[in-house]
């Protein structure tokens, strides 16, 4: 008997012994569709996911937005039964088989969800330290103590076990993706040695970090095709003056000096507003959008419906972008720009990429430079929160409101596209990509959004 079936039979079980404790009217009688209820589950999950992510170790940055794509599908497809205008997406996925709901019986699909999230989080963060794992315990008990009270033990009981098994279904077919699964535990393998030669990438000034997760490219997508995965050849390597990468290299000095000679005060916002670089100072990249949609639902108040069809698309798009843009990264091994820029342009140079922290200056990420992650991130979010939420979306985005380690100012913007641009060339002045990097990972990224989207969802 495996182990997913055993918690199934052992949850049914419960659900029986128990239900003649408690005979109180449920308001959950007449099945009600997920439609009817609120999104506060699946929001308050994921605005814990911002603190979960920030301290996550292993985390940083691709394999954070793809444990949300599973975390997402677990709680979207665990509640399909309450949802007849959706489809479930399982077809897609050989080997992936999701536990059947009971049919005919009565289920309360916010306590399905919060059990698959429940579930999710704590397969996927064993190894956070003990206030993060009591995080996850107390929001889980708060809603099945808030949810137990309204309900038959019965329904409560049933609803439970099955967004758990659901849940553990998901996760046991993570665990069949063996270049993803697990992978956090060993981000920098020492196998690992990046090729030599003219305008290829090595660890960088000036503590020249090993490479991260330079084998992501062979992770399992969602969505994407494997012809989508390679980026478009970036421009020729050259160290001639004149010529496109080195004019490119050139505009990177040229605003990193303007910025910090004080000449470009709203250029060093907008690179210190996007940053998301640090382990331990924010959340990841992937981890911002997150935080974004959080911010559209507290807002909007969709329903539980709208709200799971969001957090499952937004992380399965995360997901994709990042294994397409890892596999490009290390596939064309592209230096960053300040190795390109103290080799040909001025030996002084540096990043203004500082640990708010440690007091590290001129650092850069330890991976290749095309395309951006940041870039690609962007790209798949606002593709997915333009689809739900509309083109024409004002926003004023409140990440960051407070933190005085860094500018955290709030900035607004007309549309998701716009907000996903800005964060892209946002990694110019701060020196650590070069143009190109942010055009071709906002096109990979998009792409990924519109791969996800156009699974038959509804």
């Amino acid at each position: 008997m495996s182990h997913l079936f055993r918690i199934f039979v052992l949850g049914m079980l419960l659900a029986g012994i128990f239900a003649c404790e408690k005979d109180r009217e449920s308001p959950n009688n007449e099945p009600l569709p997920a439609k009817e209820y609120s999104s506060e589950v699946p929001l308050r999950w994921f605005q814990l996911f911002e603190e979960i992510d920030r301290y996550a170790p292993g985390y940083r940055p691709p394999a954070a937005a793809r444990a949300l794509g599973y975390i997402g599908m677990a709680a979207y497809e665990a509640a399909t039964p309450g949802m007849p205008d959706r489809f479930s997406v399982t077809k897609y996925y050989p080997g992936l088989s999701i536990p059947r709901a009971e049919y005919g019986a009565v289920y309360h699909w916010p306590t399905v969800a919060n059990a698959a999230y429940s579930a999710m989080f704590q397969r996927f963060y064993p190894h956070i330290r003990a206030d993060g794992r009591e995080q996850i315990r107390n929001l889980n008990r708060a809603f099945e103590e808030e949810f137990a009270a309204e309900l038959s033990t019965e329904v409560f009981n049933r609803s439970k076990y099955y967004g758990i098994a659901v849940a553990e279904a998901v996760f046991e077919w993570s665990e069949s993706d063996a270049a993803g699964h697990n992978a956090y535990l060993d981000p920098r393998p020492v196998s690992y040695i990046p090729p030599q030669g003219p305008g290829l990438w090595q660890p960088t000034t000036p503590n020249f970090t090993p490479a991260l997760f330079p084998f992501w490219g062979q992770v399992r997508p969602f969505a994407m095709r494997p012809d989508d995965l390679l980026a478009r050849p970036p421009l020729p390597w050259s160290e001639g003056p004149g010529s496109q990468i080195y004019n490119q290299a050139k505009e990177v000095e040229a605003w990193v000096n303007r910025i910090k000679s004080g000449q470009d005060e709203e250029g060093h916002w907008i690179a210190e507003f996007w940053s998301d670089d640090f382990f331990e100072v924010t959340f990841t990249p992937a981890g911002r959008w997150i935080a974004i949609a959080n911010q559209v639902v507290a807002i909007e108040e969709p329903s539980l419906e709208t709200a799971l069809e969001l957090y499952a698309k937004m992380g399965m798009a995360l997901c994709d972008a990042g294994i397409a843009v890892w596999y490009s990264k290390y596939t064309y091994n592209y230096e960053r720009p300040v190795q390109y820029i103290n080799r040909v342009i001025d030996p002084e140079w540096k990043t203004i990429m500082n640990h708010p922290f440690t007091g590290e200056e001129g650092l850069s990420p330890e991976f290749p430079a095309y395309p951006s992650g940041h870039s690609g991130f962007g790209g798949a979010a606002a593709a997915i929160l333009t689809d739900i939420f509309g083109y024409n979306y004002p926003f004023t985005d409140y990440c960051h409101e407070g933190r005085t380690e860094f500018r955290s100012a709030p900035r607004s913007f007309n549309t998701f596209i716009e907000m996903a641009v800005e964060n892209a060339y946002s990694r110019i002045p701060l020196g650590v990509h070069y143009r190109m990097d942010c055009d071709e990972g906002l096109r990979q990224g998009y792409l990924a959004g519109q791969r996800v989207l156009e699974l038959r969802w509804k």
